[in-house]
């Protein structure tokens, strides 16, 4: 599925950045099986595509995402709740779970733009994100507790309590309590707060500073450090840290970079191979 064929998400290309927008505003792009169904195409193009060095992701008009859009039954040729066509037997619940997945394989990093509410599913695609900035506005919680269903749900009680600790992901899962901007930025939940208005500006600097690393050294980073949080020990992450390293000193951007860094210029880097 190319991007023109997309109807709930826009992806906008500007040069090596992918800006996707999850589009449906009307519903504060609450997500529905579409939904679901072209973030797996697009996640799944990304493994392979080198043109694509940063993926940012925001919310159409004035929220970011509240979740799984409850008031809609997508039947029919979509299928329903039990009986989606994908999600390895277990329905729209392995459908959309695997979306995340995809959201930490893909090597290009992820940037997560938040305005207004992200709940439920909406708020693991801000926690799945590798670098999350806040609007005034933000407003993010667990709302899985609050209808019935387990907190735990969705890659949440995996990422939150990594990001924030153990104490405060279980204030808000059990609790299903909003966090809002200025408690996100002190619980180091995002990286910074700014105006909503100023969101796309904000994610320029982090663009910019990616853009000036090495192709591969930017894909190895990641996965690198996704490696080293779950790594049973310090030898375990630098194993893979040695692999990565050696995989960047064959890479002829590595001469390119340590050229730079004597002569005291910006590198300029090839682009990357094709995969």
């Amino acid at each position: 599925m190319s991007a023109r064929e997309f109807e709930t998400i826009i992806v906008e290309k500007r040069g090596q950045v992918d800006w996707v927008t999850l589009n449906r505003p009307e519903a504060l792009n609450a997500i529905t099986f579409q939904m679901i169904q072209e973030l797996h195409d697009y996640f799944d193009s990304l493994f392979s595509d080198s043109s694509v060095r940063i993926v940012v992701l925001k919310g159409a008009g004035r929220g970011f995402c509240a979740g799984m859009d409850l008031h809609r039954k997508d039947r029919g040729k979509e299928g329903d709740m039990l009986s989606f066509p994908f999600g390895g037997g277990f329905g729209v619940q392995g459908a959309l779970a695997d979306v995340y997945i995809k959201m930490r394989r893909c090597p290009q990093p992820i940037i997560s733009l938040v305005k207004g509410p992200a709940c439920g599913g909406g708020f693991a695609f801000v926690l799945a994100s590798d670098i999350r900035i806040a609007g005034e506005s933000a407003r993010m919680n667990a709302a899985f507790i609050r209808i019935g269903l387990s907190a735990c749900d969705m890659g949440v009680s995996y990422f939150l309590p990594r990001l924030v600790g153990v104490s405060v992901a279980s204030e808000l899962m059990l609790t299903g309590r909003f966090i809002n901007a200025q408690r996100s930025l002190a619980t180091g939940l995002v990286s910074e707060v700014v105006p909503d208005d100023d969101l796309e500006d904000a994610a320029q600097s982090y663009i910019d500073d990616m853009l000036n690393a090495s192709p591969l050294g930017l894909r190895l980073t990641k996965e690198g450090l996704q490696a080293a949080v779950d790594a049973t020990s310090l030898q375990a992450a630098m194993m893979v840290e040695n692999r990565n390293q050696r995989l960047c000193f064959y890479d002829p951007n590595f001469h390119e970079g340590r050229q730079a860094f004597l002569e005291k210029r910006k590198p300029n880097f090839a682009p990357p191979a094709p995969i």
